[in-house]
């Protein structure tokens, strides 16, 4: 499993303007079992998101995204094994 975060390296207009190409872009990852979670980071300087897979798949679909292909986040890609977690999320040590 990987948690990546982006961190936004333009300014919020800029990456607004790329917004509606970025979510397309997730709503691909979801829909493809790559993505678990994501969202904003609070305050907003990027976001972050959790994936399942192998990092090859992980880094081929981050290059990917509108914002990287602009230019506008940087993203750091970490990997980790869950090993204990809530009941209800008891898959994730399986993935």
């Amino acid at each position: 499993m990987f948690v990546i975060t982006l961190t936004y390296v333009a300014p919020l207009d800029r990456v607004d303007e790329l917004l509606a190409e970025h979510v397309a872009w997730l709503e691909g990852q979801y829909a493809s079992g790559l993505f678990l979670a994501s969202g904003r980071r609070v305050p907003r300087t990027g976001g972050v998101i959790l994936a399942a897979g192998d990092e090859p798949r992980v880094r081929a679909a981050l290059a990917a995204d509108p914002f990287a292909v602009a230019g506008v986040a940087e993203y750091e890609v970490v990997e980790f094994l869950p090993t204990k977690t809530r009941p209800e999320l008891a898959f994730l040590t399986e993935l």
